[in-house]
């Protein structure tokens, strides 16, 4: 049984600080195009893709320092959430300027709020988390990361949501066991569920490896700035099923007012991930 969560003792972890630093090199700019399938890779002073700043200024926690799910364990800069499942939520990216490859890159990063939430299948926990990103001293990204600590989930059916809409314009991509690991090691991210396959089913009780939230926002917000021609001001999202490997992942989109609604979903499977770009 989970033990009782001191939501007092938890918020004290509000406004606490952590600082990193990483020079982005061609070499990763290089993984990072290849994985995502982007094109030629940027060279040193070219602008980097949106999405490399997830690949940077990592943690780096030795193995005897994971929880069981391969996140690092609870207590050190994010607070000790005592629920097994922790799962990004959501956020929102704001643009200013873009990455340069060669430029160190830091990142500051606050913890902004603890909320406690009572959903469906028990208490949720939510930390939200600022992020800002500089290049070379040179404000690129600000970004909130909401982050959903959970209970288990149950094994056993469960009902289905109804299928996502189409859009108006469609992007398909090969969700498989390959990305999801080669988008792990770039991120330096332990998380099980993308990469054992045993662990995802058994433990978390997935029906599959699960595509990342980060990805699955990343190449949204990669396909907004394309169709578009123009880096979106600001790009919020936020996770309402998951979506599991191998199969096809779509990505929609249709024009707002100044706006592009962006979503994710499998085919003939309910919306996994939604977003708003907005210049």
């Amino acid at each position: 049984m989970t033990e009782a969560i001191d939501l007092d003792a938890l918020r004290g972890w509000i406004g606490r600080e952590e600082t990193a630093e990483e020079p982005l090199t061609e070499a990763l700019a290089a993984r990072y195009a290849a994985t995502l399938d982007l094109g030629p890779p940027p060279a040193t002073g070219e602008d980097a893709p949106f999405g490399l700043h997830l690949c940077l200024t990592q943690p780096a926690v030795a193995p005897g320092l994971l929880g069981r799910d391969g996140h690092p364990a609870r207590g050190g800069f994010l607070p000790p959430v005592p629920l097994p499942r922790r799962m990004w939520a959501g956020g929102e990216f704001r643009h200013h300027a873009p990455l340069r490859v060669g430029d160190v890159i830091s990142r500051r990063s606050t913890i902004e709020d603890v909320a406690l939430k009572q959903g469906r299948t028990g208490p949720l926990c939510f930390v939200t988390v600022r992020h800002r990103i500089s290049s070379d001293g040179r404000l690129a990204q600000e970004e909130r990361q909401d982050i959903v600590y959970r209970e288990d989930s149950p094994s056993g059916a469960k009902a289905a949501p109804p299928p996502a809409p189409e859009g108006p314009h469609r992007r398909s991509v090969a969700a498989t066991p390959t990305l999801l690991f080669r988008y792990s090691a770039l991120t330096f991210n332990g998380h099980r569920i993308h990469y054992d396959e045993p662990y995802a089913r058994e433990v978390e009780n997935y029906p599959g490896l699960v595509i990342h939230g980060p990805l699955q926002a990343s190449l949204m917000r990669l396909w907004a700035e394309e169709l578009m021609g123009a880096p979106p001001a600001t790009f919020a999202f936020r996770g309402l099923s998951p979506i599991c490997a191998p199969q096809e992942m779509q990505i929609f989109a249709e024009e707002e007012e100044s706006a592009l609604r962006l979503w994710t979903a499998a085919p003939g499977g309910p919306t996994a991930m939604e977003a708003r770009a907005s210049w």
